[in-house]
């Protein structure tokens, strides 16, 4: 094994880590809101003028999309959202650079809380409520949201701003050198 075949596998081991991390934080702070803040009964607990842990049983996919009404529904898109969440890792562990790697890292980890809240729950707990009076940039999200958007915005970046410059065809000769 090379040594850029080491640092690759080093940054891969990072990715899992930070994966690993969003999701025991994800599963941590519902945990918390659940029955250290007894959301799921209070409902709502008003923290800020402009935010609020808000309960919120979230049936579908993002903006509620696809929502699973039935058993076979919720297994269909608990399959749907492991399919997506497994080509995420392998694309994850195919990738060599940490700045593409922990993007990855972070779909993979939110992923994964939301897809345990659906198997454990039947939906996935949100309770993030940031709001404007009634004005509400977001619906209400979770920690694996956050995490999920945060990561494909840094690869939708990454992917337009970040494009390789072509190299120079050595077999081309240089500007002002005539054959």
């Amino acid at each position: 094994m090379t040594v850029d075949s080491k640092l690759a596998w080093r940054r891969r081991g990072i990715g899992i880590l930070i994966a690993l991390l969003v999701f025991a934080i994800d599963q941590g702070i519902k945990i918390w809101v659940d029955r250290g803040l007894n959301l799921y009964n209070v409902r709502v607990v008003e923290v800020l003028p402009f935010f609020d842990f808000r309960w919120t049983e979230n049936y579908g996919v993002s903006l509620g999309l696809l929502t699973a009404g039935s058993v076979e529904m919720r297994f269909l898109l608990m399959l749907m959202t492991g399919g997506i969440a497994l080509f995420v890792a392998v694309w994850m562990l195919r990738e060599r650079l940490l700045a593409d790697i922990a993007p990855l890292a972070l779909v993979l980890g939110g992923a994964a809380g939301n897809i345990l809240d659906r198997w454990n729950h039947g939906f996935v707990v949100d309770y993030a409520d940031l709001h404007f009076g009634e004005f509400r940039p977001f619906l209400i999200f979770n920690f694996a949201d956050a995490a999920i958007t945060i990561g494909v915005l840094i690869i939708l970046a990454r992917s337009l701003l970040s494009r390789e410059k072509p190299q120079a065809d050595e077999a081309t000769p240089a500007s002002g050198e005539l054959n």
